[in-house]
């Protein structure tokens, strides 16, 4: 596949954004060239040269704009309005624009970038090792080509998956917080193994290798969790013992409930900045 040609501008040059720029580069996808960068940080954009040399820097956000086929919006939520009014007036008419910015509708974006053309794309932390997941929401009017691009772009940094907007809040509850629930189950593991006579960094060892080739079995396998889970379950074993003190104690319904509250969050903190 022959490498792609148009520009991109990525404003916001922080953690995601450096994540998909090394992504849309180090895959081959995109010559750095192509990419033209603006973040107010000096230091964002000097790590972001220094690691993919030959990217373009911008003094502004309207520059970098002005000069891409395809706009990626990268920045903090609180900071969207006064990015969203710098930009407008360098927007051309086959502009792009892809927000990865938590919570803000098309809707909201559409009305202060006097643009239809708005996909939101959700990514999540693990983009920063190329095994991400990014849920894109394309408005219907988006050109077929342009849709596959943008798939094509987001899939050097894992999978992609399309959505409705609808199902973004949700999206970011279940993809977008779970490192962080993740994160925490592997310490909880970590520490039972350090209660039960583990030293702490094999435990932690033990823990996040469990964690990450249970994930690849079943996505390899395609089986559903709970027949991994049934296969290591013998009757009257170790397993079958520690599962039941964890459904007793309600963790599969506490990560219901966090999930469920992530997604209210989601949804109230795009009701507040709108």
């Amino acid at each position: 596949m022959t490498p792609f040609e148009d520009s991109i501008a990525l404003i916001g040059a922080g953690q995601m954004g450096q994540a998909l720029a090394h992504g849309f580069c180090n895959s081959g996808e995109c010559d750095p060239a192509a990419v033209i960068a603006y973040d107010p940080s000096l230091s964002a954009q000097k790590n972001l040269q220094n690691s993919i040399p030959g990217v373009r820097l911008t003094k502004t956000a309207s520059e970098a704009t002005r000069a891409a086929r395809y706009v990626i919006l990268a920045v903090n939520p609180q900071h969207a309005a006064s990015v969203c009014h710098e930009i407008q007036p360098a927007l051309q008419d086959g502009t792009i624009v892809i927000s990865i910015i938590a919570g803000l509708p098309t809707n909201w974006l559409s009305a202060k970038l006097k643009a239809s053309r708005v996909v939101r794309v959700m990514p999540n932390t693990p983009c920063l090792i190329g095994q991400g997941v990014s849920a894109i929401s394309s408005p219907p009017e988006l050109d077929p080509k342009d849709s596959e691009t943008i798939q094509r772009l987001f899939k050097t940094v894992g999978v992609v998956h399309n959505v409705p907007e609808s199902l973004l809040d949700a999206v970011t509850a279940v993809s977008g917080s779970g490192p962080g629930y993740v994160a925490l189950l592997i310490d909880a593991l970590a520490d039972g193994g350090v209660q039960a006579g583990l030293p702490r960094q094999l435990a932690l060892d033990l823990a996040v290798q469990t964690f990450a080739g249970t994930a690849t079995l079943i996505a390899d396998t395609g089986d559903h969790p709970a027949v991994v889970k049934d296969r290591v379950s013998s009757p009257g074993g170790t397993t079958v013992a520690g599962l039941s003190v964890l459904e007793r104690k309600g963790v599969r319904g506490a990560l219901a409930d966090a999930v469920a509250a992530a997604a209210d969050r989601s949804a109230a903190l795009a009701r507040s900045i709108t």
